[in-house]
């Protein structure tokens, strides 16, 4: 099992910035992707960005230019960078872990979500 920590959100005026930080917690060896998803109030959740443990990034197109993906494979802990916010971007923001390699070598192949932290962008 693997559990997730986000922590970062908060409120913001458009323009402004954050910084997210996800922290995943067990026996783990290596989690080969790292990500966040985003879920504004009624609406479906989507993909922000990804990043692999070869440091491969993805980006909805929404979010290119002004979001930045990383990691840290040693503390098994990925950042999400929010620069240039705006209202649109108000959404619970997720961390996703897709795929875990335990320190036992054996592989899971489930997704495991973060609770979510809130990203409020308002004047």
């Amino acid at each position: 099992q693997v559990q997730l920590a986000e922590s970062g959100g908060g409120s913001v005026q458009p323009g402004g910035s954050l910084r997210l930080s996800c922290a995943a917690s067990g026996s783990i060896f290596s989690i080969p992707t790292l990500g966040w998803y985003r879920q504004a109030a009624g609406k479906q959740r989507e993909l922000a960005a990804t990043i692999t443990s070869g440091l491969i990034t993805n980006y909805a197109d929404s979010v290119k230019g002004r979001f930045t993906i990383s990691r840290d494979n040693a503390k098994n802990t990925v950042y999400l960078q929010m620069n240039s916010l705006r209202p649109e971007d108000t959404a619970v923001y997720y961390c996703i872990a897709a795929g875990v390699y335990y320190t036992n070598y054996t592989f899971d192949a489930s997704n495991y979500w973060g609770k979510g932290t809130l990203v409020t962008v308002s004047s």
